[in-house]
């Protein structure tokens, strides 16, 4: 064996420390959801008139549709990013997603509108979306199992809970950008305004693919590729071994719909049902959200202390009451109240939800279906969060200054992740190599062998 063989054999395996895979975690879901919220806010304030005019007094209606449909492509990325992630690694896929994810919405800031080139350019739009749709599906789940395959025991919930403070200072940042960019006059917004924040996502981008491209895989992961135990179809094997962790990642999921909630539906209907100011609701949203990015780690560790679904559950019961509150501060028009209801909201009730989720739902899985079983439990659950805005618009349409049906059944869809999350086993004691299901080695190979030769596993 020569020198340099030797050498390269020697090599050590790369570690990740839990704190650079909580950094790399929350940068990548910053520009993800950087990405997805000036999608959310644009198709909230400006798109319909940009790329639905024809729509009348329906084009929001039509421009929240276009932020609906990459949730129903989230489960395909889930499937497709889930399978790669859980049979080539967790690093390859998140460096992946970035720079998919950065490479559309940049595209959709070089986008003519339909003044331009007629029903082409929401085709286009449709169809960038649908691909930021399959990237967000796999970004969560990616960054979260990468995570906690490095994080000690009795500290996943705190290293986890950066992912989605990624989330958090995503829209944080495309919020503060949006604010000034929102002020111009309406002209200027219509032309050249909007596409600013899309264009700046280049650098975001950058400094996201620097930060994942350092990243090593797990050790866990690591060994079982090597020892031969993954398995070949992740999909096949979840829904076998499973089914019943993706049904109740699902349930819980709904409680997400609160989020676009607040952050789409009540933008809209504050800006136009109650003429409260775009630049209000915008600080409104910042200041609720900037506090967010404290609470959240400090509820994170909380659930290493007293568990997953107390944190969980509070969380969802404080949504389901404080929705009540925040929209009845919009029709009230009383902004210190609004201010109030919204960081409790944000920063304590759904804060309790975004910080808990990550190691909550992972924990539910086995290491070889980790990513896969996370991914599409969650993005299929989400669903109901992409289309929320436009039902709850469409359900407003008789009255579009009462947000009561509204309020009632976003409280109804908390309560109902209440139900799943008290349905499914505590986990924040149990040790990284007995989450979810066993699954070994022969069954996994006769689940193959199944495959291969066309009959059911």
């Amino acid at each position: 064996m020569s020198s340099s063989t030797q050498a390269t054999a020697a090599a050590p395996h790369k570690k990740n420390s839990p704190a650079r895979a909580a950094v790399a975690s929350m940068a990548g879901g910053t520009l993800e959801y950087y990405d997805n919220y000036i999608y959310a806010l644009a198709a909230a304030l400006v798109f319909g008139k940009i790329f639905f005019p024809e729509a009348g007094g329906v084009a929001t209606l039509a421009a929240l549709a276009t932020f609906a449909v990459s949730y129903v492509a989230r489960p395909l990325g889930a499937v497709l990013l889930g399978h790669f992630g859980d049979r080539i690694g967790r690093k390859k896929v998140l460096v992946f997603i970035l720079v998919l994810m950065g490479t559309c919405t940049f595209l959709v800031g070089c986008l003519p509108g339909y003044a331009q080139i007629g029903v082409w350019a929401p085709v286009l739009l449709i169809t960038l979306r649908i691909l930021q749709g399959i990237s967000v599906g796999g970004e969560t789940a990616a960054a979260t199992v990468l995570t906690i395959e490095v994080s000690p025991e009795g500290r996943r919930g705190f290293f986890t809970s950066w992912a989605p403070n990624g989330i958090v200072g995503g829209f944080v940042l495309a919020t503060l950008i949006f604010v000034p960019i929102s002020a111009l006059p309406e002209d200027q917004l219509l032309t050249w305004g909007w596409r600013v924040p899309f264009l700046l996502s280049a650098l975001v981008t950058v400094a996201g693919f620097v930060i994942r491209a350092k990243l090593a895989e797990p050790d866990a992961f690591v060994e079982a590729k090597e020892d031969g135990s993954l398995v070949k179809v992740p999909i096949v094997e979840v829904f076998r071994s499973h089914w019943r962790a993706i049904i109740l990642v699902t349930f819980c999921s709904l409680a997400f719909a609160i989020d676009t909630v607040i952050k789409v539906f009540a933008l809209s209907f504050a800006t136009t049902a109650h003429e409260i100011p775009r630049s209000t609701m915008l600080w409104v949203l910042v200041v609720s959200h900037v506090c967010a990015l404290v609470t959240q780690p400090f509820l994170g560790m909380l659930s290493d202390r007293i568990g997953r679904k107390p944190v969980f559950i509070a969380g969802n019961i404080g949504c389901a009451v404080m929705i009540f509150g925040y929209f009845g501060a919009i029709q009230a028009g009383n902004v210190p109240l609004l201010f109030i209801t919204g960081m409790l909201s944000v920063a304590c009730a759904y804060a309790a939800i975004n910080a808990t989720y990550p190691s909550f739902f992972a924990e539910m899985f086995n290491l070889k279906v980790r990513q896969t079983g996370m991914a599409l439990g969650l993005q299929i659950g989400l669903i109901a969060s992409g289309f929320a805005p436009m039902i709850y618009t469409a359900l407003t349409a008789g009255n579009p200054a009462d947000a009561t049906p509204v309020a009632i059944i976003s409280a109804t869809i908390a309560l109902i992740a209440v139900v799943a999350a008290l349905m499914a086993k505590e986990t924040f004691k149990v040790p990284l190599d007995q989450l979810g299901a066993r699954i070994s080695t022969t069954t996994s190979s006769a689940a193959s062998t199944a495959i291969a030769s066309g009959a059911r596993p």
